[in-house]
């Protein structure tokens, strides 16, 4: 059976002395609708697999729902419509249509790119106030882990990867997609139908750069730690900072640099200056 996550097809492959025909494999590209009963509401450009979660985790990160028990009931992908999930949403839940005006839609890159102002992109809610901490062996320890799982990478060198772990460095989720933003709502979704939310206690590591609409998802989600291969933005660092979460960038071997919330990082007996 094929993998939808890639397509297999023959390229030319460019060396010092030669053009060599050969086989490669790239992660696939397509368009997702989300539908609330038969509304759209919004089209992102993901990475199929776990569809419903994808969705899920969208509705939750945009504050459309508030818990797992708010969906009566979600469908799809099916044969006959292959990128649509459809949502219903139980009777108590209020949702005001004139939200609607703005209809989502997301690219694989950059995310909902129709905010186009601090104030439209934030959702109203609270500081993160967890007690949580995390040694440095431990964030140490995630890099790898990520990567040894990222089974599609491997395949393609295309996707990005986020992963949830719970407080003893335990791997919960691993989802993979061609847009960084897709892979954290998978995640974030994942945990929501499992009814692990709010995840105070728990670590999100992405395997690019932290992005501002990444901690956006990760604070609604309450997740007090966010760890990123690369760079965050600086509206990432501003996020963190403003919300009381700890954001983590260039975990590398043992070095990281910490943006913000140092005090949930526990030393392990590296010394401060």
């Amino acid at each position: 059976m094929a993998d939808p996550m890639f397509i297999s097809g023959e390229i030319a492959r460019v060396t010092e002395k030669e053009f060599l025909r050969a086989d490669d494999r790239l992660a696939v590209e397509e368009p997702l609708e989300i539908r609330l009963g038969r509304t759209p509401i919004a089209v992102t450009m993901r990475t199929p697999g776990h569809d419903q979660e994808l969705a899920a985790g969208f509705l939750y990160t945009e504050a459309i729902i508030r818990c797992a028990d708010d969906i009566a009931t979600i469908a799809g992908p099916d044969r006959g419509l292959p990128n649509i999930v459809s949502i219903k949403l139980k009777p108590r839940v209020r949702f005001d249509p004139k939200r609607l005006k703005r209809h989502f839609y997301t690219t694989s890159s950059c995310g909902v790119c129709g905010k186009t102002t601090l104030e439209a992109i934030r959702v109203k809610t609270e500081p993160i106030s967890s007690d949580f901490k995390a040694p440095l062996s431990l964030l140490y320890s995630l890099p790898e882990r990520l990567q040894a799982e990222q089974e599609t990478f491997e395949e393609t060198g295309g996707l990005h990867a986020s992963a949830l772990f719970d407080e003893t460095g335990r791997l919960l989720y691993i989802r993979e997609d061609v847009g960084r933003h897709n892979a954290v709502d998978k995640v974030v979704g994942a945990a929501l139908l499992e009814n692990r939310i709010p995840l105070d206690r728990h670590i999100l590591m992405v395997s690019g750069r932290a992005s501002f609409e990444i901690m956006q998802k990760a604070l609604i989600a309450r997740i007090p730690i966010v760890a990123a291969v690369s760079a965050p933005s600086s509206l990432a660092v501003s996020l963190a900072r403003e919300f009381n979460m700890t954001l983590v960038g260039f975990l590398r071997g043992r070095r990281c640099n910490i943006y913000a919330g140092r005090e949930r990082i526990i030393s392990d007996g590296v010394r401060e200056s």
